[in-house]
């Protein structure tokens, strides 16, 4: 398969120009190497992956997470990434969550546009038959509720860190928001319930997406990765 075919696909569905100022979506690494056989999707590049990729002779890394620095020894295998572009996509890194947790069904489209990382359900449960649900895929998640909410009517997704739209959340009317990497403070002070399913746990799923779009083209190897985090 032609690699620039690949990632024109994945372009076309969570394209570049879409992610956030700061983000370093796209090709991290480029080679000469324009033919490929077999594709390493990961989550984040480590030393650890790039050994992988290198012993199962994988020809490209596909990965979520972006390197604001490529070590030198990173520069012989071809490496890309969508990152914030993936996210905000339909269909991209908090729908896999959604998906994964299938409540894709209550899934619906807010009409605010100031915050497009966010996703909404209409979904009514209680806390903990909700909690229940969550720790299928992250059996060791946390939770914050100040406010002493029961039962839940509609909630708030974004997979990865994103306490900073928990205002966002409640300003839409959400009684709850799943996602990862939550402080302290944060969570002594939220107006709504808070999920911190784990980082990893809520934005792996993603993966799938990149296989999806790869289709049968080439052959596709899921590199072994875990949460950073032991509990």
């Amino acid at each position: 398969m032609d690699k620039y075919r690949l990632i024109q696909r994945i372009e076309e569905y969570a394209p570049p120009d879409r992610q956030e100022p700061w983000d370093c979506s796209g090709w991290l690494v480029e080679t000469e190497n324009k033919n490929i056989e077999k594709i390493m999707l990961c989550l984040t590049v480590t030393n650890d992956i790039i050994n992988q990729a290198s012993e199962q002779n994988c020809d490209i890394i596909i990965s979520h997470h972006p390197l604001f620095f490529v070590p030198f020894e990173y520069r012989h295998t071809d490496i890309y990434c969508a990152h914030t572009n993936l996210d905000i996509t339909e269909g991209g890194t908090t729908d896999a969550l959604i998906d994964k947790l299938k409540l894709s069904q209550y899934k619906f489209a807010h009409n605010s546009e100031e915050q497009q990382f966010l996703r909404y359900i209409s979904y009514k449960t209680d806390i903990e038959k909700f909690v229940k649900l969550l720790k299928t895929i992250s059996p060791n998640m946390r939770y914050s509720n100040p406010c002493g909410i029961k039962e839940f009517n509609k909630i708030a997704f974004c997979s990865g860190s994103g306490s900073e739209f928990i205002k966002e959340a409640c300003k839409n009317g959400a009684d709850a928001l799943v996602t990862g990497d939550l402080k302290f403070h944060t969570a002594l002070e939220s107006p709504i319930a808070i999920f911190d399913i784990g980082h990893f746990e809520s934005e792996i799923m993603v993966l799938e997406v990149f296989e999806k779009l790869i289709n049968t083209d080439a052959k596709v190897v899921f590199a072994k990765e875990k949460s950073p985090f032991n509990y």
